[in-house]
């Protein structure tokens, strides 16, 4: 595995470099040796973030989290990471996937801004490749969101798959009548 390991407002020394090695290194046995893991080491306000994104055949596995200490912040990503990893293994097992990477998401500094205006603080763009409605609610479960757009290869049309209040999934299609 290659790591690509960033550091925003914190320098990454060799001691921090070796436990995200370590840690994320344990999870090896899912990957091929050259495979990229993107990690960002951020402080902010005394809070210690990391952020890892791992592209694999069309999707994303991406955890961040954050504590007031980085070590644990690399013990917690480490779990998380693996869970979703055995989860999509149990989903490439009952339906084979295949495909290019997404593109790296892009991401913009956030802004304060007053209440009473309505304004954009972040923009993500991300490849797009046409998948089933099933595939996606891998993709969005993987990156632990509540919804998730994609182009639905069944329809033609663009669509969103959502987590119900119940558990269950819910998809909204266009309709152009």
């Amino acid at each position: 595995m290659k790591f690509i390991i960033v550091g925003k407002n914190i320098s990454v020394t060799p001691g921090l470099r070796e436990t995200v090695e370590s840690k994320l290194g344990k999870l090896e046995r899912y990957f091929t040796p050259d495979t990229e893991i993107h990690v960002t080491l951020s402080v902010q306000k005394e809070r210690q973030k990391i952020e890892v994104t791992i592209p694999v055949k069309g999707n994303i596995i991406r955890s961040e989290q954050e504590s007031n200490d980085m070590y644990i912040s690399i013990d917690l990503v480490e779990e998380v990471i693996e869970r979703q990893l055995r989860k999509y293994k149990n989903k490439l097992v009952a339906r084979h996937q295949e495909g290019n990477n997404f593109n790296k998401e892009l991401f913009e500094a956030e802004e304060t801004f007053d209440d009473d205006e309505i304004r954009i603080v972040r923009t993500k763009k991300f490849g797009i490749k046409p998948m089933y409605p099933e595939d996606a609610c891998v993709q969005m479960e993987l990156l632990g969101h509540d919804f998730f757009v994609f182009y639905n290869a069944e329809s033609d049309d663009v669509c969103v798959v959502y987590r119900r209040k119940d558990g269950s999934f819910g998809l909204i299609e266009p309709d152009f009548g």
